[in-house]
């Protein structure tokens, strides 16, 4: 049992492609990368619970807090680490 890279590769330009307003009830939107070149994704809610996701969300905390005015949730991340955490989360 695997998954397949392409398919992965692909949720993940779809989740980044949606519009401010379009996210769907029971997700939320998540900004990843550097200050002058942010990337939007939209990820499920449930990634709240996972360890993994909450540890960057304690990092997010520590750097930025949470009163940001881009409206999303903002992560210290680089976004290939975060399409690779998105991969494993989708995949479990």
């Amino acid at each position: 049992m695997g998954f397949r890279l392409p398919e992965v590769v692909n949720g993940a330009k779809q989740l980044m492609r949606r519009s401010s307003s379009d996210v769907p009830k029971g997700y939320l939107a998540v900004y990843v990368g550097d200050e002058s070149k942010m990337r939007r994704f939209v990820v499920p809610v449930s990634y709240l619970n996972r360890p993994s996701f909450q540890e960057l969300l304690n990092q997010a905390e520590e750097e930025f807090g949470f009163d940001r005015p881009m409206g999303g949730l903002t992560i210290p991340c680089r976004e290939d680490t975060f399409i690779d955490l998105l991969s494993c989360l989708g995949a479990s």
